[in-house]
């Protein structure tokens, strides 16, 4: 009979034993338990020894392995402390060299706090162990302003929804973004060590698109090729108050934009006071993209484009982001899924 390793499992080691005291009270020989449980006859007789003494309830197997902390190199205060560090500074705040807490800028910053010197995998154990995981950060602008992005989502917004509601408004919103077509993202598998090649387009070509979307699943969107300009901008709003006024039966547009210079310029500001009537805009904090839910269905649409074959002319790649953002506008499910963003979800 092969043999198992009853160590690696506590249930399994338990079982076997209370299997032995149950074959020696039906009678059998000791030999006969050993060759059927696969284990060894001083093993019958430990376990025959255990339950003499104390019944079945000594036959549960004792924990095994270190106790809890014994030979860590950090204390429980320095573990907190670390823990307290990684979450509240960057690594150059601290006047590391390192752009990213990585597992070598953990290691040194416990060596700089308390000269412990951890190998690599140590300090992967640790943060393993204080449920730290390696993730893609959020990039924000050194001028973003915190008291800024603290009023917008504790006053500023929640006056715009309560405005929305009083004034029959949908809220949107809106952003731009360009669409190349030598943008390749993401892994591709290959053999080890041997890099794999994509074959990217020698021509750049390129378009912009601006788009709205709302927390009801609408999407609103206009391919523009040239530059992005004032004239643009109002040909967009014009055909969103258009189609809300349309589906809304009538309702007002109340539009969340970030601070791009083109939005603030002479003729939006004049084709905005002709129509106070259908739409008002509001400014989100400045260098603030996390905050506009629309920046992931740019994302979204990116990663569509990147993760197909590079286009080779401009018609072929605007074809293939119109027919993606056409799939998106009939998925208001979808749309609603952007909100679900954890830095967005004060929208939903």
């Amino acid at each position: 009979m092969e043999k198992d390793d009853a160590r690696k499992n506590v249930q399994s080691l338990l079982e076997k034993r209370k299997t032995i005291v149950k074959m020696k009270k039906a009678g059998f020989k000791k030999s006969k338990i050993a060759e059927t449980c696969g284990v060894s006859r001083p093993m019958v007789d430990a376990v025959l020894s255990l339950y003499e003494k104390g019944g079945m309830n000594a036959l549960k197997p004792k924990t095994r392995g270190r106790k809890e902390r014994e030979k860590r190199l950090l204390s429980a205060n320095q573990e907190s402390e670390i823990q307290k560090l990684i979450r509240d500074k960057r690594p150059e705040q601290l006047k590391f060299k390192f752009a990213l807490w990585t597992r070598e800028a953990v290691a040194e910053l416990v060596r700089s706090k308390f000269g412990v010197k951890l190998a690599k995998r140590t300090v992967g154990d640790y943060l393993k162990r204080w449920n730290f995981t390696p993730q893609k950060p959020i990039v924000r602008a050194y001028e973003q302003n915190p008291e800024a992005v603290k009023k917008w989502l504790e006053e500023e917004y929640p006056k715009i929804k309560a405005d929305a509601v009083c004034e029959n408004a949908e809220i949107h919103w809106a952003d731009e973004t360009a669409i190349v077509n030598t943008d390749v993202r993401g892994r591709s598998y290959a053999p080890c060590g041997q890099t794999p090649v994509v074959k990217a387009p020698g021509c750049r070509e390129r378009f912009s698109m601006i788009s709205a979307v709302n927390n009801r699943g609408k999407c609103h969107w206009m391919m523009i090729d040239g530059a992005f300009d004032a004239t643009k901008l109002i040909d967009f709003m014009t055909a969103l108050v258009k189609d809300v006024y349309a589906d809304g039966k009538g309702k007002k547009v109340f539009l969340v934009m970030d601070n791009l210079r083109v939005h603030h310029s002479k003729p939006v500001k004049e084709w905005l006071e002709a129509n106070t009537d259908k739409i008002s805009v509001f400014y989100l904090p400045s260098y603030s993209p996390e905050l506009n839910p629309d920046e992931r269905l740019n994302a979204d649409l990116k990663h569509e484009i990147s993760s197909n074959a590079p286009a080779r002319t401009r018609e072929k790649l605007r074809s293939h982001a119109e027919s993606h953002m056409k799939m998106v506008s009939n998925s208001p499910e979808r749309v609603i899924k952007y909100f679900g963003d954890k830095h967005v979800s004060y929208a939903a």
